[in-house]
């Protein structure tokens, strides 16, 4: 058991060293919830099961609030695997803030959904620049890679190319803080029929 456990241990270690020469930080250990923030909406919603975080219940949302550029990123590369069921919604915002209550206002969302009834597909930037087509399928481990360096934002399923978007100096009125400024993550619970499962969660800051 000792020796499981050191081999567990050691081969931890040298993930996060490998990590940290590229200049890749993780954001979840696997473990625990250290360094995130589950809002009040349905605490419950958020668990782990088996090294990975699984979403599963009413709506809710989980901020990252942990060390790592105190936890305000402005440009960066986020790097994440997602998975999801059929017939489930979720999403990752970029550039929002902790908010106790209801949808996130800040920042963008991007869209995890591959065979929920909403349109918008999985790589969307939501409702700004939206996706039609399938970038990935249920019940299979995919990959997120979000960059944001200035006014533009890529987002790769898997290293296609869903959306390459560069925001206006001006923006719609309705817009609101829709909007790059800088901010935190946030995973979302979106409908107690959508489970999804997110894992190896990293973040590199860009200058």
């Amino acid at each position: 058991m000792k020796k499981i456990l050191l081999s567990f241990v050691l081969t931890l270690f040298i993930t996060n060293l490998s990590l940290a020469q590229k200049g890749w930080t993780s954001l979840f250990d696997g473990k625990t919830f250290n360094g995130w923030h589950i809002n009040e909406d349905d605490p419950s919603c958020f668990s782990i099961e088996d090294g990975t975080i699984k979403v599963a219940g009413k709506r809710a949302h989980m901020f990252y609030e942990g060390p790592v550029a105190n936890h305000n990123f402005k440009n960066f590369e986020l790097k994440l695997k997602a998975k999801t069921l059929l017939g489930s919604n979720s999403g990752i915002f970029i550039h929002t803030a902790y908010q106790a209550t209801g949808w996130p206002s800040q920042g963008y969302e991007i869209q995890v959904n591959q065979t929920h009834t909403d349109w918008r597909k999985t790589g969307s930037l939501y409702a700004v620049e939206d996706v039609k087509e399938n970038f990935a399928k249920d019940n299979v481990w995919y990959e997120y890679h979000v960059i944001v360096n200035g006014k533009r934002i890529i987002i790769k399923i898997d290293g296609k190319v869903a959306v390459d978007y560069t925001e206006p100096d001006v923006l719609p009125e309705d817009r609101g803080n829709k909007r790059l400024s800088s901010g935190t993550f946030a995973l979302q619970g979106h409908d107690p029929k959508s489970i999804a499962f997110f894992k190896d969660i990293k973040v590199k800051v860009l200058n």
